[in-house]
């Protein structure tokens, strides 16, 4: 599935960058839900950066109409590739005297993604190759979209900082149809 192959990989990113930076020995950042469908919190978040999608929409924005591939005398037409634009929350779960922790690394966090807004196979060789490339922007709520959100999320407010990620492309490639290559017109032998 394209969706966690995409979060995997800017997870991936930061955390090497992350780690780098502070020269650390284990994994700060991690892709997870923050709470359970009990409603406790997620295992294995405490003291992390926690990487989760908030929504999926597609892009009505084409970027390739028709996809032509060509096969022999005919070309096959695939079907229109799809593009997404992911909502990824950054969320520093960092609490009591940790907290100045999840502002370092919240702050650091927006700092890599403002160097690194957009990721390639040339910047990212590990990104599958059926992802064209993904292009991360700030996403601003105000304080009531903001609190809509964590309120709907089941959690109370964190250090957090909302991405769109533009640009996830899944390209089934299957062929929908043939179409003659029209040519040059051949002179008719007698």
């Amino acid at each position: 599935m394209m969706i966690n192959l995409a979060v995997q990989i800017l997870a991936m990113q930061l955390n090497q960058y992350l780690r780098r930076t502070y020269n650390l020995n284990e994994d700060v950042v991690v892709v997870s839900n923050l709470l359970e469908m009990d409603g406790s919190m997620a295992a294995n978040i405490s003291n992390k950066l926690v990487v989760f999608l908030v929504n999926i929409e597609k892009d009505t924005v084409p970027f390739r109409q028709v996809s032509l591939h060509e096969v022999g005398e005919r070309e096959a037409q695939s079907s229109v590739p799809l593009y997404f634009n992911l909502y990824l929350m950054m969320t520093a779960n960092f609490t009591g005297n940790n907290y100045p922790e999840a502002l370092k690394f919240l702050s650091s966090t927006i700092h890599f993604f403002q160097k690194n807004h957009v990721f390639t196979r040339q910047t990212a060789p590990e990104m599958d190759e059926r992802i064209e490339k993904l292009i991360l922007d700030i996403e601003n709520l105000s304080i009531q979209d903001l609190s809509n959100l964590w309120g709907s999320l089941g959690g109370k407010y964190l250090p957090s900082i909302l991405y769109k990620v533009r640009m996830v492309a899944f390209d089934a490639e299957d062929i929908t149809g043939r179409i003659p290559v029209v040519g040059e017109p051949q002179p008719m032998v007698k």
